[in-house]
């Protein structure tokens, strides 16, 4: 029925003839069900945001508890408890500079309110040439217009060229790839040279250079050291523009720290949240900022300098209650120093039974994330023929054994909810391998 009525997102849906849908019926903790009963580890957190398990007790209980006083109210002249404890929450987990929190839905609504932001900054300071954006070329903010104007991945990009702003690509870290034969865990990202010119050269024109912290994630869990955001920092600050940090996939643990910006000791002028904020509960996400850039819009009415920009859902108190409670457990339960064992189990299982196999190109691990590049050939580092689909047939296969195992490409991650257990890593990692062999030997 499903195949007849729905469009997926991020599907071939001809593919569906072939490969069926997993009906989810239920879920519990890492676990997702299907109707006969059949279980499969959801080594994906639920595209990157499920934290702390399906149905989490406690973020049910405060979804429900939200639910019997108040389910949503329009933003724009009102305001509620869970919001205003939500900011101060985030407000307290983040660098002192950052003091305003704008609510949006998501990740994308978010990095187009700090786009947007940015350029109206500039502009209600009598800066009217400052609307460019520079991006990385393996860099992913998502799938709204101007988002995806920052986008570097021709995949999703190529066929909306001609409806999209055109802003700025700049070649950025490729570490396993890396062109001056450095590595990521001693350099001094001397790949920054590319970034420096870019912004020098547009300094004039340019608003923002937006960027994900550490890890870009649909670029191919392209993974950097934290020296390149000191550097970008330094960069954007020397040249007048301002800094957006995507944490929407990296904030609230992801890679080890709450944020990554904070291996860097770096601060932006905006950073973007989502994903975790609510743990997969509901959709939400923020954008906070500075004093500066909130006093550019403060002005009487009359001088039309208020950021006209608005979402439906914005402050939703439901979503805001869950991700007060998420911010409950993080501290309640020690959350960032419990998963650091995991996550180095994660990482050795991964190098135990992946190193050494023929196509093994690269196993890296920033946190809780662990990917494995497939590859033709590791001593060349060519890729597969991307139309022999390696990655796929190889997630298809970690279905069959009961893994959500959702390939990018050629590359294999890891990214599971936190509360998995030791035992569970072993059983996820085991299923990939035993996949990677069917497709592979």
């Amino acid at each position: 029925m499903d195949r007849h009525t729905i469009w997926h997102p991020c599907t071939q849906m001809k593919d569906v003839e072939d490969h069926p849908l997993i009906n989810v019926q239920s879920a519990q903790g890492i676990y997702l069900f299907d109707p006969e009963g059949n279980s499969y580890i959801d080594a994906v957190s639920s595209w990157w945001v499920n934290l702390f398990g399906h149905c989490n007790p406690r973020l049910m209980a405060a979804l429900k508890r939200q639910a019997d006083t108040l389910d949503h109210v329009i933003f724009a002249g009102t305001t509620h408890s869970p919001a205003e404890e939500l900011a101060e929450r985030l407000m307290a987990l983040t660098p002192p500079e950052l003091t305003r929190v704008f609510f949006a839905d998501n990740g994308s609504a978010a990095v187009e309110a700090a786009m947007k932001m940015s350029y109206g900054y500039w502009h209600n300071t009598g800066r009217l040439e400052k609307t460019k954006f520079i991006a990385l070329d393996s860099g992913y903010h998502g799938e709204t217009l101007g988002a995806l104007s920052l986008c570097g991945e021709e995949l999703y990009t190529n066929l909306y060229g001609p409806i999209m702003p055109q802003n700025i690509r700049v070649q950025g870290p490729d570490c396993y790839r890396c062109p001056y034969g450095e590595h990521r865990e001693s350099c001094d990202a001397p790949c920054f040279e590319h970034m420096e010119r870019a912004v020098a050269e547009n300094a004039d024109s340019l608003s923002a250079v937006v960027a994900e912290p550490l890890v870009q994630f649909a670029g191919g869990f392209k993974m950097y050291p934290p020296v390149y955001l000191k550097k970008l920092r330094a960069c954007t600050e020397a040249h007048n523009a301002h800094l957006i940090l995507d944490e929407i996939a990296t904030g609230f643990g992801r890679t080890g720290t709450m944020f990554a910006a904070e291996q860097a000791n770096v601060c932006a002028d905006f950073v973007c949240l989502s994903k975790g904020i609510t743990s997969g509960t509901l959709p939400l996400s923020v954008v906070l900022t500075n004093d500066n850039i909130y006093e550019a819009y403060y002005a009487d009415y009359t001088e039309l300098k208020a950021f006209m920009h608005s979402h439906s859902y914005t402050g939703n108190p439901l979503a805001c209650a869950v991700a007060c409670e998420v911010m409950d457990i993080f501290r309640d339960e020690d959350v960032i120093n419990v998963n650091r064992p995991k996550h180095e189990h994660l990482r050795a299982c991964v190098e135990d039974r992946f190193h050494g196999h023929a196509n093994v190109g690269e196993i890296r691990s920033t946190g809780f994330i662990c990917a494995v590049e497939l590859v033709a050939d590791p001593a060349t580092r060519d890729p597969f023929d991307w139309k022999q689909r390696t990655g796929f047939r190889i997630y298809r296969e970690a279905v069959k054994r009961g893994a959500l195992l959702r390939n990018l490409g050629d590359i294999l991650y890891f990214l599971p909810p936190y509360v998995i257990t030791e035992t569970e890593i072993e059983t996820l990692v085991d299923i990939a391998r035993e996949s990677v062999r069917a497709v592979l030997d």
